[in-house]
């Protein structure tokens, strides 16, 4: 994504002093450098931002400070059916993500379960959020038991036309911390789409690989990732709404939890692998309880192709750059 705001102060008060975090230039994934290094946000009431400009909302920030606790940790384990990380020891990738979530009560949800929308992030009424993809770079590991931050900062929010009505377009640049390190720099890719039937075919059939392997999506994997990652988006487990309101065929697979497979089925094929980079991209849902299968294959010394998808063809592309 080009035309990030550009060093000085934005339209909302706020200043910044950027610098260039990660760019692959030859990697579709990667349209744009996360950079928020020493950004000061100058809160502001979110009455008084435009509700019909959402680039009114850059440069906005929050810091969430948590505990990375042994309990949710067994929880995330279960899930995955993995053994649990002791106090001390590496998350796995991606785990994360099931931290750092900013408890809403339900009095401050939306009708999609999602917190309403005119908070942190810009206002996108009757609009159906995804998660798109992200691009991540690997500097140290976040170690399990101990306390960590993130800072969150709205880097672009882009209005475009697209073939099934207006697209917002928000990236988000999230910075994690712990003992004062710098341990893992990402940028997400929101999309909230105007409400259109989804797009369930990529056109794309699933390459053969190096490694795969298969994934049955059932109700209750969907629902336990829901849990551990505090999401209360309904079209994960709410059959009726994701089928009469949001128009899919079944629960959807969670975009993250897709990308979550995909790169520990790379890590238990290359398990002596150092992440440095990974990048991902949604092409299409993925529907529970239709059996998926992740994987990939070495495409150059130290860069690996990732994919998830089943026999409707690609649902999720991936890029890892490793030591």
């Amino acid at each position: 994504m080009s035309g990030l705001l550009k060093a000085g102060v934005g339209a909302n008060g706020v200043q910044h002093k950027r610098t260039p975090v990660y760019r692959n230039a030859n990697s579709p994934y990667a349209p744009a450098p996360c950079m928020m290094a020493a950004i000061t946000f100058v809160p502001q009431d979110p009455a008084t931002m435009s509700a019909t400009d959402p680039s009114a909302w850059i440069g906005r920030s929050q810091r969430i400070d948590d505990h990375l606790s042994h309990n949710l940790l067994a929880r995330i384990a279960a899930t995955f059916g993995q053994p649990a990380p002791a106090p001390g020891e590496a998350l796995p990738p991606l785990w994360h993500w099931c931290f750092f979530q900013q408890p809403q009560p339900a009095s401050a949800l939306g009708g999609d379960g999602h917190p309403a929308r005119g908070g942190f992030l810009p206002p996108a009424a009757n609009r159906n959020r995804m998660w798109a993809g992200g691009r991540l770079a690997f500097h140290r590991p976040l170690r399990a038991g101990a306390e960590a931050s993130c800072t969150s900062t709205i880097l672009q929010v882009e209005e475009k036309a697209g073939r099934t009505g207006k697209l917002l377009f928000v990236t988000l640049c999230h910075e994690y911390f712990q003992d004062g390190q710098l341990a893992l720099r990402e940028e997400q890719d929101i999309v909230y789409r105007e409400a259109s039937p989804p797009k369930m075919s990529s056109g794309e059939l699933l390459p053969e690989g190096d490694w795969r392997e298969p994934v049955e999506p059932t109700p209750t994997l969907l629902f336990r990732y829901s849990a551990v990652t505090f999401n209360g988006h309904r079209i994960h487990y709410d059959y009726p709404y994701v089928t009469a309101t949001e128009g899919y065929p079944g629960l959807v697979v969670h975009g993250p939890l897709i990308a979550t497979l995909s790169l520990g089925a790379f890590c238990r094929a290359h398990p002596e692998a150092r992440l440095r980079h990974f990048a991902y991209r949604g092409l299409r849902p993925l529907i529970a309880p239709q059996p998926f299968e992740v994987g990939g294959r070495i495409s150059a010394p130290g860069h690996a192709e990732l994919w998830a998808g089943d026999g409707s063809g690609l649902a999720q592309r991936g890029e890892v750059q490793f030591d």
